[in-house]
């Protein structure tokens, strides 16, 4: 079986037999730059999903995947638009996108880390996406809190960051955003581990040359008044930051820190698994069933 997750930067395939990560296809949409002011998609936005939906789908098949889950992020299934982007993908690829809510997202991508990590205990959960951003909290499979907050870096990019590198105003800006986005999150927390599934954040991670696996508070106060003086060109030079989240890592990186500061949290452990891996392993324990079921690959067209 498989799980296609079409986001704002890419559309990525995982594979799995009796596991979550037995192989993986990538294609990129950039959707971030394709949300008009009024919250529709854009029609190059929208020939963006289905290319990377017919070319994802292809490598389905191709692998001899049976069953697929089809699912789009924030950037679909909150534009304006979502029905119309829907239908012509059914149109053209003969599969029905699905959509989960954030805090749905949020526990399965935690649902994910529990496995990974192998350990009992109340776990802290982070996750930095391009048009949301989630908390989850727990101390058993089911969280007792999963947040989604609209603190995505691709769209706090698009609405704060307009200049390549950003002015200060603009930063300052962000920043109080994020700070007063982040006020009501709760005080205590209590847990005993903290975790990041996210891709921007295992980037970061790797620039701060944590092989480690552990990205800390004060490599993010280090890194992001520099990320902050450079444009994207430059970004994507650097060491772990691809081309692709070049644009947004700078914002991700002021979201992380200002989740961690907020919670009290010194450092995450980067964790690589996340949604896809959720979805793999929830379904192939079939304990519970999922929102939606999967699709015959074989049927698509």
């Amino acid at each position: 079986m498989g799980v296609i997750d079409i986001g704002s930067i890419s559309a990525c395939l995982q594979v799995a037999d009796d596991g979550p990560r037995t192989a993986a296809y990538k294609h990129p949409t950039m959707l971030c730059r394709e949300i008009r002011p009024d919250g529709t998609l854009s029609k190059r936005g929208i020939r963006r999903v289905i290319r990377a939906a017919r070319a994802t789908v292809g490598a389905a098949r191709s692998r001899g995947v049976r069953e697929l889950f089809c699912f789009a992020t924030s950037s679909v299934r909150d534009a304006a638009n979502r029905d119309a982007v829907t239908d012509a993908v059914e149109r053209a690829v003969g599969l029905r996108l699905q959509f989960l809510s954030g805090s749905d997202e949020g526990w399965l991508t935690y649902h994910a880390a529990r496995h990974w990590a192998q350990e009992s205990g109340r776990m802290l959960l982070l996750d930095i996406g391009g048009g949301t951003s989630e908390i989850v909290l727990g101390a058993d499979e089911v969280p007792d809190l999963a947040l989604s907050l609209p603190l995505g870096a691709g769209a706090l990019t698009r609405a704060f960051l307009h200049k390549d590198p950003p002015t200060e105003k603009d930063l300052r800006r962000l920043k109080r955003h994020v700070r007063h986005s982040l006020d009501t999150l709760p005080d205590d927390t209590g847990f005993e581990r903290a975790i990041a599934a996210s891709r921007i954040l295992n980037q970061l991670g790797h620039l701060a040359g944590k092989d480690s696996g552990v990205l800390t508070l004060a490599d993010l106060d280090k890194w992001i008044p520099r990320l902050a003086d450079m444009p994207s060109s430059r970004r994507a030079r650097l060491r772990g930051i691809s081309a692709a989240r070049a644009p947004y890592v700078l914002a991700g990186a002021i979201v992380a820190r200002g989740m961690m500061r907020s919670l009290d949290v010194s450092e995450v452990e980067l964790c690589p698994w996340s949604l896809r891996e959720g979805i793999l392993l929830r379904h192939l324990a079939g304990t519970e069933p999922l929102p939606w079921s999967p699709c015959a690959c074989a049927d698509t067209a």
